[in-house]
């Protein structure tokens, strides 16, 4: 008996996937879902039938939380075995974070995109819409969460990262990828543990949020001034959450009027608890109200608070959801 055809849903946001070299200046998106599903080769030879969504046609770095809340619901309305989204390499990371925090069930999420245009010698979007459609098609991917899928690698939303400005290799993830695509087969390697997700549909508050990095000779002048417009904080620490002392009396106060999250600019590792003692340590922030991002980079605590924030989590609710990653 023949196997059964695999329905997965491409839907395209735009980004340098989409764009094409224009003659009175750069790239922009100019291509849809259609053009993009048709420059894949091999594609027929896999039997999957790909149906096509174009949703936006935007840069990565425009999208914005209504966008992708949005994109949730479309998602979740589709009946289909697996879902492609490709968009914009700067926030592919961040799309596929919230949705792996809003989407329940276990049909495969794919992001993807290309670092090359489809106007440049060895464009790279055709490859990866391939491996992206065929991880989505696949029963292996099911329950992994909201994956990435580039060069071929599959990444965990949770840990991957975009650490090149413009390399094909440029997304990586720590400890590494939890599965590849290769003679045309899925392997899964190995599965994060599910947490249960946020309500979208009480995604009604509007908060502001941002990250701030701390860099030596930080006073806490700009803290103070942030204090005044966000309604949330990440803070991007030194090594395993440490600031300049100078800092500490700002962030103790922004600590009592929000949630402040401490989390690592290293890109990898977690936020320790209790291995040092001085002042601006990781132990002295914990003790004055922060809350710890545990192993999250900042990009993703910041996506976490907002969406908690957005759903009106109150900062003790915060607390305990940050602390379940730990």
């Amino acid at each position: 008996m023949a196997a059964s055809v695999r329905h997965v849903a491409v839907i395209s946001l735009g980004g340098t996937i989409a764009m094409t070299a224009q003659t009175d200046g750069g790239a922009t998106p100019m291509l849809s879902a259609d053009d993009l599903v048709a420059a894949v080769p091999g594609l027929a030879d896999t039997g999957i039938h790909a149906q096509v969504h174009d949703f936006r046609r935007l840069p990565g770095a425009s999208l914005s939380f209504s966008d992708l809340l949005e994109l949730a619901g479309t998602i979740e309305s589709l009946a289909v075995d697996g879902v492609v989204v490709t968009q914009g390499t700067d926030t592919i990371e961040e799309t596929a974070y919230l949705l792996d925090l809003v989407t329940a069930g276990g049909m495969p999420i794919v992001v993807t995109g290309a670092m090359r245009n489809a106007s440049m010698a060895g464009a790279d979007g055709p490859a990866n819409v391939l491996a992206a459609i065929r991880t989505a098609a696949s029963t292996e991917a099911r329950g992994t969460g909201s994956v990435v899928v580039f060069g071929e690698e599959i990444h965990a939303a949770r840990w991957v990262r975009k650490t090149h400005a413009t390399s094909p290799t440029a997304f990586t993830s720590y400890p590494g990828p939890i599965g590849y695509v290769a003679e045309d087969r899925v392997r899964i390697l190995a599965r994060l543990d599910a947490v249960p997700p946020i309500d979208r549909h009480r995604a009604a508050t509007s908060v502001r949020t941002t990250i701030f990095t701390v860099g030596i000779g930080d006073d806490g002048t700009l803290l103070e001034a942030l204090g005044d417009h966000v309604d949330g904080l990440v803070v991007a620490a030194f090594g395993a959450g440490h600031v300049p002392m100078a800092c500490v009396d700002s962030l103790t106060d922004l600590a009592k009027r929000m949630p402040v999250i401490l989390a690592t600019r290293t890109g990898s590792g977690p936020v320790l608890r209790q291995t040092y003692g001085f002042p601006g340590s990781e132990s002295d922030l914990l003790a004055r109200g922060l809350i710890s991002g545990s192993t999250l980079d900042p990009v993703k605590a910041r996506i976490l608070l907002h969406l908690l924030l957005m759903t009106g989590t109150d900062k003790e609710q915060i607390s305990q959801v940050f602390s379940a990653l730990s």
